[in-house]
């Protein structure tokens, strides 16, 4: 059986689409993390219906939220509320990014993972501010790694999603970043935005564009998606 784990809280459609690609691989019961609906919150409730248990928790009460919990806690203590619950998928999409201590975070998420269980993280590389209530980090594929090392991620699995609705990219030294190049453009065969990025050279060298002529690359709106499985001799 695998498992997986997810947190939801920043609404961009690029999650929901990551995880209705796997939702039949996803097993029950599943937890969410970050459930509650702010209005503009990826819904991914309806996608497990009829399939097993599903708990939300968040750490206020309102709409999708069945727990009130900080995964913060103590470990007996979030035990407790969650009634000695093991879950087989639990899903934490843009959370992690507003937490004080990720690393705590991460270790109890582990814990409630089911033996072949494993999480599915969404964390922000690139993004504006967005303080619920606060902002704190933000994140590289390897940096999930650092977080989960119980984990073993699948590459097959693993993407890097814009803002751009169902736009994917591999995750690489590449992550994020929007080159003023026409030839690397042409090579991931969009050649409209290899005219764009001629185009803005031509307009820096008379002078158009001010100081954001004189850099190679900007960074676009990024997240990273990424499926992990804790591994079978680390199972509780």
């Amino acid at each position: 059986m695998t498992c997986y784990c997810v947190c939801n809280e920043m609404g961009d459609k690029n999650q929901l689409i990551y995880v209705q690609k796997y939702a039949g691989q996803l097993n029950a019961p599943y937890l969410e993390i970050g459930s509650r609906n702010y209005g503009t919150t990826q819904d991914l409730r309806p996608l497990f219906a009829g399939r097993g248990k599903y708990v939300g928790v968040d750490m206020e009460n309102g709409p999708g939220v069945d727990v009130v919990l900080d995964l913060t806690e103590d470990f007996e203590r979030i035990d407790a509320k969650l009634n000695g619950e093991r879950f087989a998928t639990i899903f934490c999409f843009s959370v992690l990014e507003h937490c004080e201590n990720p690393f705590k975070m991460a270790d109890n998420m582990i814990s409630l993972l089911r033996e072949g269980g494993g999480i599915c993280v969404g964390v922000p590389f690139s993004w504006k501010i967005h303080a619920y209530p606060n902002d704190y980090w933000r994140f590289t594929h390897e940096g999930v790694k650092r977080l989960f090392p119980r984990l073993e991620f699948s590459p097959a699995r693993s993407f890097a999603a814009t803002s751009r609705d169902g736009e994917f990219q591999e995750l690489n030294d590449e992550l994020g970043k929007i080159s003023f190049s026409f030839s690397k453009h042409r090579k991931q065969r969009h050649i409209l935005r290899g005219i764009y990025a001629e185009l803005l050279k031509l307009f820096s060298r008379l002078g158009l564009l001010g100081r954001l002529g004189a850099y190679r690359h900007v960074f676009a709106p990024t997240n990273v998606l990424m499926l992990g499985r804790l591994r079978a001799r680390e199972a509780d």
